[in-house]
């Protein structure tokens, strides 16, 4: 995918079209976990909320921060909570990982080039 050490540095407008690719793969998985974990909240959580409450609960959760809903009368929202957050980590996670591996990779690139 990228450039091997014995290969020239990438040019500027390579480097930023791969940061342009990861940042969509990026965006995809984001709007992927908000929509699965909106449904999973909707179709789990008492229905007392509605869709912009499932959403905002995604949302926080997928940031790090305390979820909005907390009262489940099924032990299936629990689970779904649960396993909901364990996700959220990852996904937060490889979307970091996404987002910087160009950047790191042409720093290390530019550290290692052999002087000709």
């Amino acid at each position: 995918m990228y450039e091997h050490k014995k290969q020239p540095l990438a040019s500027r407008s390579q480097f930023f079209s791969r940061i342009f690719r990861q940042f969509g793969w990026s965006l995809l998985i984001v709007g992927f976990s908000l929509l699965f974990g909106t449904v999973g909240f909707y179709l789990t959580a008492p229905h007392t909320h509605d869709w912009y409450d499932c959403l905002h609960n995604a949302s926080m959760m997928m940031s790090g921060m305390e979820p909005l809903i907390k009262e489940y009368d099924q032990p299936i929202g629990k689970i779904f909570s649960s396993f909901y957050a364990l996700y959220s980590g990852i996904a937060l996670t490889t979307n970091i990982g996404l987002l910087m591996a160009p950047v790191v990779h042409r720093l290390f690139h530019k550290l290692h080039l052999e002087e000709s």
